[in-house]
């Protein structure tokens, strides 16, 4: 099995106790769905800021950000694009970014 991981971008911020309560409630919901192919449950990311060749820094964190991440085990790149399109940040606007890691 390969592992791969999930960035997410975008989705947004609950804006009550109830809506935080909901969401956490879907977040585990999928990741009982997604069951032992869960690697690193991973976790949500403040803004990120990005050093480029020229040694400058942007500090915006670009036109699609980074929210979180999470690291899965599946069979294939198919696989783990069927798992991400049950992930709850697509429910609210966002984006996961899918990618296959390598041991160095």
């Amino acid at each position: 099995m390969a592992q791969f991981l999930f960035i997410y971008h975008g989705g947004g911020q609950p804006d009550s106790p109830e809506a935080e309560e909901e969401a956490m409630n879907a977040w585990g919901r999928w990741f009982e769905s997604v069951g032992q192919r869960v690697i690193d449950g991973g976790k949500p990311v403040g803004m990120s800021t990005t050093v480029n060749s020229d040694g400058s820094v942007d500090d915006h964190g670009g036109s699609n950000p980074t929210t979180g991440y999470g690291v899965f085990e599946a069979a294939d790149l198919a696989e783990a694009i069927d798992m991400a399109k049950g992930c709850p940040i697509l429910a609210d606007g966002g984006s996961v970014e899918v990618a296959e890691t390598f041991d160095p």
